[in-house]
């Protein structure tokens, strides 16, 4: 008799998008991302932080002030990076799991590289504009978007 007790595809894919976020560096988000390719295979991963060669040491880090001197005109997103990482890779027809709902500007490369599936862990911005507008294109273009059901039972790693 086989194991009863391994885990599911939703939970080994999004397990691998949470222990991705776990590399961000970011104060108070970290996401990760995953992407799948429709035969279970492992595409590309990805988490927030700085562009490449940006030092995340004097990049800034906070959420509020001048907008210059927040992280948001300059982190990349999860859904970014692992879109990024996957080199020459088609991601036709792929699921990208991913900790945080995408926001627009993700669900605009989700759709440009032909992803077809979202699974998410959590949205924590349902009202946001960003949101909405990611929603509204993904309806349009035919992507599916499902919240991630949780096991009834944690896994954790012992590193």
């Amino acid at each position: 008799m086989k194991r009863k007790d391994y885990l599911s595809w939703d939970q080994y894919f999004m397990g691998i998008a949470l222990l991705s976020a776990k590399r961000s560096k970011d104060p108070h988000t970290q996401v990760g991302a995953c992407i799948v390719s429709p035969d279970k295979k492992i595409l590309s991963m990805g988490y927030n932080g700085m562009p490449i060669g940006c030092d995340d040491d004097v990049m800034p880090w906070g959420s509020e002030g001048d907008p210059l001197d927040t992280k948001y005109l300059y982190v990349c997103h999860a859904e970014f990076n692992a879109i990024l990482n996957s080199g020459a890779k088609t991601l036709k027809g792929a699921t990208i799991y991913v900790t945080l709902f995408p926001c627009n500007e993700c669900t605009k490369a989700i759709i440009q590289c032909g992803i077809k599936k979202v699974v998410y862990l959590e949205n924590k911005y349902p009202d946001s504009d960003a949101v909405i507008a990611a929603k509204r294109m993904m309806d349009m273009t035919g992507i599916t978007y499902v919240q991630y059901t949780r096991a009834d039972r944690d896994v954790s790693l012992k590193l």
